[in-house]
């Protein structure tokens, strides 16, 4: 897609996840390239490339983050700054969190504080803003997940509980397995350890 009629789609919806993943690839693919594609000096180490590419998407998101809707490109900010500045990145995934009723920037958040090997301010984010009802059960998934990795099996427990009350029973049903999986798991590590 081009990419005017990308940004006009953002402009409609910040949070459109592929015209937000398109454009970001874009702009990415355009910081990376060479400046000169005759000249094989002129382009850049693989690192560099990486980090302007990064620069790019963090320009790109910071200027969509400004809607007032917007929570997907602050969740693409947090991502980027997750490793250098933790406290920025809570930040941000906290504003999200707020601008996004069904609770889908909450659990991509909790997935990238997870990911970075950041449980205990996953449970901390998800505990503050989680309301079970109203969210995605996606959200109570990600908790539960973020309390094994926390070595916090009996909280992992009560998320998993309060997963019950969510309206969509198919979708709290299919991941069921998986995380009752999850936490017999850590209790035999826990009884081995």
């Amino acid at each position: 897609m081009h990419e005017d009629a990308l940004r006009a789609m953002l402009h409609d919806d910040p949070n459109d996840r592929r015209a937000f993943a398109a454009l970001a690839e874009l702009v990415r693919r355009h910081a990376a390239e060479p400046t000169s594609p005759d000249d094989p000096l002129a382009a850049l180490p693989e690192e560099e490339r990486v980090e302007a590419a990064d620069l790019a998407v963090w320009s790109l998101a910071e200027e969509l983050a400004g809607h007032p809707r917007a929570w997907r490109p602050l969740l693409e900010l947090g991502r980027l700054s997750v490793a250098d500045d933790p406290e920025g990145a809570m930040r941000r995934f906290t504003t999200a969190a707020e601008r996004d009723a069904d609770g889908n920037a909450l659990a991509e958040g909790l997935e990238v504080l997870r990911d970075a090997g950041m449980p205990v301010e996953a449970l901390g984010l998800g505990i503050g803003h989680w309301r079970v009802r109203e969210h995605v059960a996606e959200v109570g998934r990600q908790l539960v997940l973020a309390a094994l990795e926390a070595d916090r099996i009996d909280e992992a427990r009560r998320h998993l509980e309060a997963l019950d009350a969510h309206e969509d029973t198919r979708a709290v049903a299919a991941m069921r397995p998986e995380l009752v999986a999850a936490i017999e798991a850590a209790e035999v590590a826990g009884t081995t350890a």
